[in-house]
């Protein structure tokens, strides 16, 4: 790997960690607006309320990754069957087309000789 991929790999993962704390940071002001609407809360559970509704976000970005990435996993999977039953047809048809090919000269180079 040259440094322009390390430093693109490398802008990727920090991208992808500002986007994470983005949504986190949001989560956390949803909850918060959330407790704060509640009446009768103290700020214990204020706080407990904040911590569970942000975790569950997390929990549930989590289980979204998850199935998307068996998704890919299982769409990869079916291209590269796809793709190795395509190229062993394509194979078998060069073949046929070549038998062809040469039982055709073949039979021109008896038939111009005989």
């Amino acid at each position: 790997m040259d440094a322009k991929d390390e430093a693109e790999r490398g802008l990727t993962v920090i991208q992808d960690y500002l986007y994470w704390e983005s949504h986190r940071r949001a989560a956390h002001h949803r909850a918060a607006d959330l407790a704060a609407r509640v009446p009768g809360l103290s700020e214990e559970q204020k706080t407990d309320l904040e911590w569970w509704y942000v975790e569950e976000q997390i929990r549930i970005s989590r289980t979204i990754a998850h199935h998307l990435t068996d998704q890919i996993a299982m769409v990869e999977a079916r291209h590269t069957r796809r793709y190795a039953r395509l190229r062993r047809a394509a194979r078998v048809a060069l073949a046929l087309l070549t038998a062809t090919v040469v039982a055709l000269l073949v039979s021109f180079v008896l038939v111009t000789a005989g």
